[in-house]
């Protein structure tokens, strides 16, 4: 069987080689041609067939190329060569040289059943020539005849044996070559189709996360302000009508503290509408500052910290973490009341986390009322936040023990 990766010098000899030997043949035989006796008509006869042998070649390359593999024309082409090169021979060992390309062309252009026949009368032309050339004469001729025959077809055999392992080998490594390359096609076409369906997901969570924010603002704005307004309204109608002015001043003084608490929460209503920290800050920077400003509003002590090699990562990536913190944040401090709070972004390999734990008053999260799933606020909307990029957020927390809420979302860069 031919092996189906040949290498390219193998083809290149079995093309070319059978001329250079059968000119290295010429040569050595004419030059030995009077020390061994040839006769002029054993000379001519020589000459006759070293100019048949080299359309013979022709005829042979030809009929490899038009059909790849051993077929019927390439064996009787061969086996009209050999029998060319055993004359050769016979007339003048010196032409062995021509014939044993017989060797290195028998398993291209033979059927595998005949292959070691092919190498066995090459055999019997080289055990000729290395004799001292055919026929043998005398018994100790034949004996040493059969002896480097014996000799020759022994090592045809162990050369055969090792190129059909070496074919096989290099047959099965092409195969895996192959598989790998499919493989990796396979990879590459899968990582594409993961890298538009993070794109498309983004895109999704951008999209939401504009309604997300405008459910989030209506509801501030109804549990902060809108009640705020609703004081202020109040106080103002008991200072119209007011007994005296000491009664006036201090419904005014009420008014004033709740306007002023008012303004702060629209202040902070509009900061949170948009991440503008992310405007000129990566996401750790814009944490930092975050949980600094909560803790000198709160009076609490507030940590950050980053650990693993920090990434640039997409917009929409940082947008929902930095939501998900403020978020965390706004109830630790409207609920929880804590003394210490702690923030931890971590960058482990393909994914992000973030973790914020305090010691506040904590809570049963199997009795929190389900307000709103998915509605931008509480711990429902900063789930729904970390689900909408697939991304997932637990939290543990017990009455009395404290809060920690982590998210963990896929780590995608931002490659613009």
């Amino acid at each position: 069987m031919t092996n189906a990766v040949e290498p390219q010098r193998r083809v290149d000899f079995d093309s070319w080689g059978p001329y250079g030997l059968l000119a290295v043949g010429v040569v050595t035989a004419a030059g030995a041609a009077h020390a061994i006796g040839t006769t002029r008509g054993e000379t001519y006869a020589a000459g006759a067939l070293v100019v048949a042998a080299v359309p013979l070649q022709l005829c042979l390359g030809r009929a490899r190329r038009n059909t790849p593999g051993p077929n019927r024309t390439s064996a009787t082409l061969y086996f009209a060569r050999w029998a060319l090169g055993f004359v050769l021979s016979w007339l003048n060992p010196f032409f062995a040289f021509y014939a044993v390309a017989g060797y290195y062309s028998a398993d291209r252009h033979l059927p595998r059943r005949l292959v070691m026949p092919g190498l066995c009368l090459t055999a019997v032309t080289m055990a000729g020539s290395q004799i001292g050339g055919l026929p043998p004469r005398g018994l100790l001729a034949w004996t040493c005849l059969v002896v480097v025959f014996g000799a020759n077809v022994a090592l045809v055999a162990l050369f055969t044996r090792f190129g059909r392992q070496e074919q096989a080998l290099t047959q099965a490594q092409a195969g895996t070559i192959s598989e790998l390359e499919r493989t990796n096609t396979a990879l590459q076409q899968a990582l594409d189709e993961n890298a538009a369906l993070h794109a498309q997901l983004l895109v999704q969570a951008r999209e939401a996360g504009v309604a997300d924010e405008r459910r989030r603002l209506a509801a501030e704005i109804h549990d902060t302000i809108a009640q705020g307004l609703t004081g202020i309204i109040a106080q103002l109608q008991v200072v119209a009508n007011a007994p005296d002015l000491t009664t006036a001043r201090t419904h005014l003084e009420r008014a004033s503290a709740l306007a002023r608490h008012s303004l702060g929460e629209a202040r902070r209503s509009v900061h949170n509408l948009a991440p503008v920290a992310l405007a000129s800050d990566g996401l750790p920077e814009a944490l930092k500052k975050t949980v600094t400003e909560w803790g000198e509003r709160t009076g609490a002590r507030a940590e950050f910290t980053v650990t693993g090699t920090t990434e640039h990562l997409h917009e929409e990536v940082s947008a929902t973490l930095l939501r998900i913190a403020q978020e965390a944040l706004s109830n630790a401090a409207r609920h929880a009341r804590p003394t210490r709070v702690g923030v931890t972004l971590s960058f482990m390999g393909d994914e992000v986390t973030l973790d914020i734990r305090d010691d506040g008053t904590g809570f049963d999260p199997a009795a929190v009322p389900q307000r709103t799933r998915g509605g931008g606020f509480g711990v429902d909307g900063m789930r729904a936040r970390a689900e909408r990029i697939a991304g997932s957020l637990t939290v543990e927390s017990e009455p009395g023990s404290g809060t920690a809420v982590s998210a963990r979302v896929p780590l995608v860069r931002d490659d613009r």
